[in-house]
């Protein structure tokens, strides 16, 4: 492979003559081989719109020659396109606040910049990595700017994948509202309520998850770009903040404003730590709808089986016909997988010092791998899982009829203890108990039957009360 040498402060080092990138993005491959894990599409789209809007500020103040500051407009354009993204090689886990990746970014357009004015990759005569690619920018304000966008964009189609979900359970609730069952408490027999009741607690629950997410994401809206190294602005000033943060919202469509204070925003990953917060708890809620199901679908014959899921794949390679909840084992795992890389999210975010977290790094690739594996979960458990998911109503009411709980309806007549006794003495020898209350006299049969009526008992109030 034709190598030519570059030039840092360091010393000299060889390129590949291919390679967009230059010297410093090289020392990073050398120092990072860690995980063989890039940055995330996401994270090198917001990067690069930094970069253009950036470019385009300081053209607007007589900062950048024209023609430099076109040449790295276009460049940009050129990636945001979907050029050159392989030329984005630095290792996720790297140097501390991303440094080595706003420089491979710095590189990559400069190199194209260069060359689309005549020049030679790796010469950076016409267009500079530091002086006109980064001109007004530090990593410190660069970094946590791009992972904010980057997190915007992908925590919108995240809270539009949970409220899909909400819906087919929604669906699904409507269409097994008549569908009569035993509720579990404890994992225990409790009250009747219907299928669908329970399914559009499922869906309340993933709805209110989602709005978790869209209210902590409206952090994020506030940026630092122009911070540059500590929050003063230094190289930089508020009219270049003003006009690089104007274009980032007309770039990206999103309501970006410069922080009130950029010293908070440059010292803390805060924001960044809610957003993962929030998809934790939607994680929490997706998962145990999973679990739930996973426990309703038991058997087909030796458990629950109250309701069916959709068969998507074999479930064993030695028994013959098995067919396992496939889906909502998957939507487990990656729901572990997002507490996971909420908990790395905290202690990165704790480990900030002074004026800024160099965990940087870390904490966007894990926001933005948390947020996107659950995106995917969603979709695959709302099309492949809810949408298809079918009830057992007559399963539900034999467990229902088998089940003692009708007996808490009497408690408000009978009182605790007697209806307590009542339902004991059901369990024991496997009598009904309407057949016990009626044997002892103790409500007649009209009444009795108004009173553990299991439809009346799925609304509020007294079963059989006439007034």
């Amino acid at each position: 492979m034709p190598f030519r040498i570059e030039r840092d402060p360091l010393g000299e080092k060889a390129v590949p003559d291919a390679a967009y990138y230059g010297i410093q993005t090289a020392r990073a491959l050398e120092n990072f081989p860690i995980s063989g894990l890039r940055a995330p599409a996401d994270l090198v789209t917001a990067t690069i719109q930094v970069k253009k809007c950036a470019a385009g500020a300081n053209l607007a103040l007589g900062r950048l020659q024209a023609d430099v500051g076109a040449a790295i407009i276009a460049a940009a354009d050129e990636i945001l396109a979907g050029g050159l993204r392989d030329q984005f090689v630095v290792d996720v886990y790297q140097a501390g606040a991303g440094t080595s990746h706003n420089m491979n970014a710095n590189e990559v357009l400069a190199n194209r910049a260069g060359e689309r004015l005549g020049g030679e990759r790796g010469t950076y005569t016409r267009v500079h990595p530091n002086d006109h690619v980064n001109m007004g920018q530090s990593t410190n304000d660069v970094y946590p700017t791009a992972t904010r966008l980057a997190l915007l964009a992908t925590t919108a189609a995240l809270a539009a994948a949970a409220r899909a979900l909400a819906d087919a359970l929604d669906t699904k609730a409507d269409a097994f509202s008549h569908v009569l069952k035993v509720g579990r408490t404890h994992l225990q027999d409790a009250v009747p309520m219907t299928l669908g009741q329970e399914l559009g607690g499922y869906a309340a629950c993933v709805r209110r998850g989602a709005d978790d997410v869209d209210q902590a994401a409206t952090q994020l809206l506030e940026l630092n770009l122009g911070a540059t190294a500590v929050g003063t602005g230094l190289n930089a000033g508020d009219d270049f903040t003003q006009l690089a943060v104007s274009a980032l919202a007309r770039e990206t469509g999103l309501a970006v404003v410069p922080a009130a204070n950029r010293f908070r925003v440059t010292q803390s990953m805060g924001d960044v730590l809610a957003v993962s917060g929030a998809m934790r708890r939607l994680a929490v809620e997706v998962g145990k709808v999973a679990s739930d199901l996973r426990l309703l679908a038991m058997g087909p014959r030796a458990g629950i089986a109250e309701v069916r899921l959709p068969a998507v794949q074999p479930g064993s390679s030695i028994m013959p016909g098995k067919v396992n909840p496939s889906v909502p084992e998957m939507v487990n795992q990656v729901c572990f997988q997002v507490m996971g890389c909420d908990g790395t999210i905290a202690a990165a975010a704790d480990a900030g010092q002074l004026e800024l977290n160099v965990m940087m790094p870390v904490i966007a690739w894990n926001a933005l791998h948390a947020s996107s594996i659950l995106t995917q979960a969603l979709r695959v458990f709302r099309a492949r899982t809810v949408e298809g998911l079918d009830a057992d109503a007559d399963r539900c009411r034999e467990l229902l009829d088998r089940s003692t709980a009708v007996a808490t309806a009497l408690s408000p007549y009978l009182g605790y203890a007697t209806t307590a006794e009542i339902a004991k003495t059901a369990v024991a020898t496997n009598r009904s108990i309407r057949d016990l209350v009626l044997e002892r006299g103790l409500m007649p049969a009209d009444r009795l039957d108004l009173v553990l009526s299991p439809e009346a008992m799925t609304e509020p109030g007294v079963p059989g009360d006439r007034r």
